[in-house]
């Protein structure tokens, strides 16, 4: 069995693992990316396509050039809300303009820059095993072709998404990352990419309609004719079936009459909180693979591409000091939490609370709720409403008060929780301590709303 030996191996050739390895090349250390997928498919992946933001992604691609290629509508000026008890359609303007990408051809891009800047990827290589000595992970076995390889390496990111083998393989008893995931954490997803005939009049929004099992549809224009729809639910509801409720759907629509399929696509992706802690000697995890993505919308493009730049920024450091320790690491772990992983951490609060009522009586909420109180709810919060829309709102919503009593409830703890995360430690030293005022918060969550405990 050959043997290669590179500064650091990357697993896997999304947004976080392609950001890492270009990351690390751009800084004249060997870099090894091993994707799963060949050529001509990498890049693949089922996503919504959506960028909430014109996302400024880490300065070590060139972002112009992914923008040109990629980037196929950069006006989407609003969310459409659309209500199935009423066929209402709330539209709630953005700040700032997201986008949609094309995501085939933005993998490919990310990937034609990896290798641009010295990335050294090798397509179709399966990791089946990997290496351990002394409690540090040295490397990864793969296979390609029947071919069995061995990569060393001073440090591995894992970049192998929501179901990666690399933990299952990895012995972690002796370090802080976090082993307390399972299958019921996550949600199943599924996407078709549709060609219409004519121009659709939300070609400056993303629409998305409520479905069962605590999932949405969503209608994500590429282009004014290239409809990214697609829908999900979270694996600890019953069981949904995905390709027939997305068609039941789209047979209701009049724009997608005589409509082409011309891809699909199914993923599954995390719906919980960030990793406690994502590294382990000689061992970071990133993107999908860490749960960094929003626990309520399945969004996580912009954050994997900073997860795969701060881990592969804290590698560098570590193989430069000679110290590929979880504390040498550690500051991977604070840039995460400290980020976007105190929203999604908060996120995930609103989620258990969600759980516990129905979609109908949730989407009864929406529709008490007068249109602008939920505009300025989802804004400025209440504060931002005039005295007389907050009295139509509580006249409006008579019946519901106690869930939404509830709902603030759990709104305080958000608070708090983002406050805890604030304070991530700046090493392993504070860890358990830290976790244990985060468990704190949960437990009063899962006591307010009455949900089983998550994890």
């Amino acid at each position: 069995m050959p043997t290669e030996s590179y500064d650091v191996v990357v697993v896997g050739g999304g947004t976080a693992g392609t950001f890492a390895a270009a990351t690390v090349a751009e800084a004249g250390l060997d870099v090894a990316l091993l994707e799963r997928k060949p050529e001509s498919e990498a890049g693949h992946i089922a996503c919504g396509d959506a960028i909430k933001g014109k996302s400024t992604f880490p300065d070590v691609i060139d972002r112009e050039y992914l923008k040109a290629e990629a980037f196929t509508n950069e006006n989407i000026q609003y969310a459409r809300f659309e209500n199935p008890q009423t066929a209402e359609v709330l539209e709630i303007p953005f700040e700032e303009a997201g986008a949609v990408v094309d995501r085939r051809r933005y993998g490919e891009v990310l990937l034609e820059e990896a290798e641009r800047l010295g990335t050294d990827i090798r397509y179709g290589s399966v990791v089946q095993d990997v290496l351990q000595e002394d409690g540090q992970v040295v490397g990864v076995e793969s296979s390609k072709n029947g071919t069995s390889a061995t990569f060393e390496a001073s440090v591995v990111i894992d970049a192998a998404g929501a179901m990666s083998i690399l933990q299952d393989k990895v012995d972690f008893s002796e370090s802080t990352f976090d082993t307390k995931v399972n299958y019921r954490q996550y949600c199943s997803a599924y996407r078709e990419i549709i060609e219409v005939e004519e121009p659709v009049e939300y070609e400056d929004s993303i629409v998305f309609m409520p479905t069962d099992e605590l999932g949405y549809l969503w209608y994500f224009p590429r282009t004014d004719t290239t409809i990214n729809a697609g829908l999900g639910f979270q694996m600890n509801k019953p069981p949904m079936k995905l390709v027939e409720v997305l068609k039941e759907d789209v047979k209701t629509r009049e724009e997608f009459e005589d409509a082409e399929v011309i891809d699909k696509l199914g993923a599954a992706l995390p719906t919980r909180r960030p990793y406690d802690s994502a590294v382990a000697p000689g061992y970071a995890a990133v993107g999908d693979a860490a749960a960094h993505v929003n626990p309520a919308t399945g969004g996580g493009i912009p954050g994997a591409a900073k997860a795969g730049y701060w881990a592969a920024e804290a590698a560098i450091d570590a193989i430069e000091a000679d110290d590929l320790s979880e504390e040498a690491l550690w500051e991977y772990n604070y840039k995460v939490m400290t980020d976007f992983g105190k929203r999604f951490a908060a996120i995930d609060l609103y989620n258990i609370w969600a759980g516990t009522h129905s979609v109908d009586e949730l989407t009864s909420i929406v529709t008490a709720l007068p249109g602008q109180a939920l505009i300025d709810a989802l804004g400025k919060g209440a504060a931002g409403m005039s005295w007389g829309l907050k009295l139509d709102t509580l006249r409006r919503t008579f019946g519901h008060w106690q869930t939404l009593l509830g709902l603030y409830r759990v709104h305080q703890q958000a608070l708090d929780i983002r406050t805890v995360y604030e304070n991530y430690p700046t090493s392993p030293e504070g860890f358990e301590e830290w976790r244990s005022h985060r468990d704190e918060i949960y437990e009063r969550v899962y006591t307010l709303t009455g949900a089983e405990p998550k994890y």
